[in-house]
């Protein structure tokens, strides 16, 4: 009896090993050696203008395998990577999933090798890191700016390495349940800042001189954002016009801080010492609106399941079209690895035109990340419509204005600006121009160019 237990135990060791040798091998060879032999799959043709045809052999049928890296595990591309490989089974895409600080001080390591992944997910603040790695998409540009808007900013020597897949700004938030108890409608939801202010006063609530509710709540890390918008909205850069130094201290800048405070010491909305963190207090059901772009709606969903909420479009200085309604910012299409083979680069680019080609990439991206869409076909999507930050978004898509992926101390020193203006009883005036100097000095030694000519009203700016 002993004797057949350990044959038997042998030969489950002996398979085990020999499963944990091919599992070995198949993550350090070229793929999981299936070979493709049917060309024509009996599949249309995916896209209107960037168009994917998957009748095809892909590296000639031979079994390859490519990394996609990314940081994100709502990322649609690890969804396509999957459907993809469902029509060309030569092709594993093995998907590597890394924090977001790991990312970043792993991937340009690896780029700079031969060994980094054929494509992986983008963020355009780091463009500088990963431009030189960079291969330019195998897609003609006009067929892209025929497909998707917001490309224009992101061609470069006529080519285009990445662009936005989706787009994002700010919208205002609020709490339905005070909405109603304060008496308010559909009907009273503010067009200009001047209604707003009105609204966010009948959501306000005092007890003994101190405010038990906010009608409007800025205190985060949202005030560059804000003034950022506000600034777009009369006509001012952020930069000069040859986009080269920062725009901060002009008379609207000054103007619109003066706004913001007066919102609270003058109309008593909000406070400055009402917790410093607007998306909890709207959370907890201490502040009636917000001012937050479009994470904050899975960040609700996920921590405060309760609030009943809704959200509009941010108001502007009057009910006619301003020169754009706020700044955005993109959520970009995967980049391509130069540095790889050409076999690996070319099923890349396949899997690329896989994605761009296909509707479902961008609407699960959209929906997902709650940014709309910058694929044209999209537009007018029911599903995306029902989104309530998507629909706030949707009819001010083509006057959002994106400046580039500016260095950090522009929104860091105009978030220090008014702390010191509010918290610390600093001169306006004087705070911006400091703030001014500040972002100038710390601006010196790079090479940032605003992007705020390729917007399609620059011509109407002060």
């Amino acid at each position: 009896m002993k004797k057949k237990f350990i044959t038997a135990l042998f030969s489950v060791l002996l398979v085990g090993g020999l499963a944990a040798c091919s599992s070995s091998s198949k993550d350090e060879g070229a793929s999981s050696g299936t070979k493709d032999t049917t060309e024509d799959k009996g599949m249309d043709v995916l896209g209107q203008t960037v168009q994917f045809d998957p009748n095809k052999l892909v590296n000639k049928g031979e079994p390859i395998k490519i990394d996609y890296w990314t940081w994100n595990e709502g990322d649609p591309a690890i969804e396509m990577a999957k459907e993809y490989e469902k029509i060309y089974p030569n092709v594993e895409i093995k998907i590597v999933n890394q924090p977001w600080e790991d990312y970043w001080t792993k991937l340009p390591l690896s780029l700079k090798g031969k060994d980094g992944p054929a494509i992986f997910n983008i963020h355009n603040s780091q463009h500088d890191i990963l431009i030189p790695y960079l291969a330019p998409y195998d897609i003609p540009v006009d067929d892209l700016k025929a497909d998707f808007t917001s490309v224009d900013p992101h061609v470069i020597d006529g080519k285009v390495y990445y662009t936005d897949s989706l787009i994002n700004t700010g919208n205002i938030y609020y709490n339905k349940a005070m909405w109603k108890e304060a008496g308010l409608t559909d009907a009273d939801i503010p067009k200009t800042w001047d209604q707003f202010r009105e609204v966010a006063k009948k959501l306000t609530k005092t007890e003994d001189g101190q405010i038990t509710q906010a009608g409007f709540n800025y205190n985060f890390e949202n005030y560059s954002a804000i003034y950022e918008g506000l600034n777009y909205q009369k006509g001012t850069l952020l930069f000069n016009e040859d986009g080269t130094k920062v725009n901060y201290d002009n008379e609207t800048t000054i103007e619109n801080m003066q706004f913001l405070i007066d919102l609270y010491e003058k109309d008593k909305v909000g406070s400055k010492d009402f917790g410093k963190e607007a998306k909890q207090s709207f959370g907890n059901g201490q502040s009636a609106m917000v001012y937050m772009w479009g994470w904050y709606l899975n960040e609700l969903n996920t921590n405060y399941p309760d609030i009943d909420f809704g959200v509009f479009a941010t108001p502007t200085p009057t009910e006619e079209t301003p020169f754009a309604y706020d700044r955005y910012n993109g959520e970009s299409t995967p980049g391509i690895n130069k540095n790889q083979t050409d076999e690996q680069q070319a099923v890349a680019q396949d899997f690329l035109k896989y994605c761009l080609a296909n509707d479902e990439y961008s609407k699960k991206g959209a929906l997902s990340l709650a940014s709309f869409p910058t694929k044209k076909s999209l537009a007018d999507d029911s599903e995306i419509l029902e989104n309530p930050v998507l629909s706030a978004i949707a009819p001010r898509v083509d006057r959002l204005i994106w400046p580039g992926a500016f260095p950090a101390t522009v929104e860091k020193t105009a978030d220090q600006t008014l702390d010191d203006v509010l918290y610390n009883g600093k001169d306006m005036k004087q705070a911006i121009k400091d703030g001014q100097e500040k972002m100038e000095s710390e601006m010196k030694d790079t090479d940032f160019t605003s992007l705020e000519s390729s917007y399609e009203f620059f011509d109407e700016a002060k």
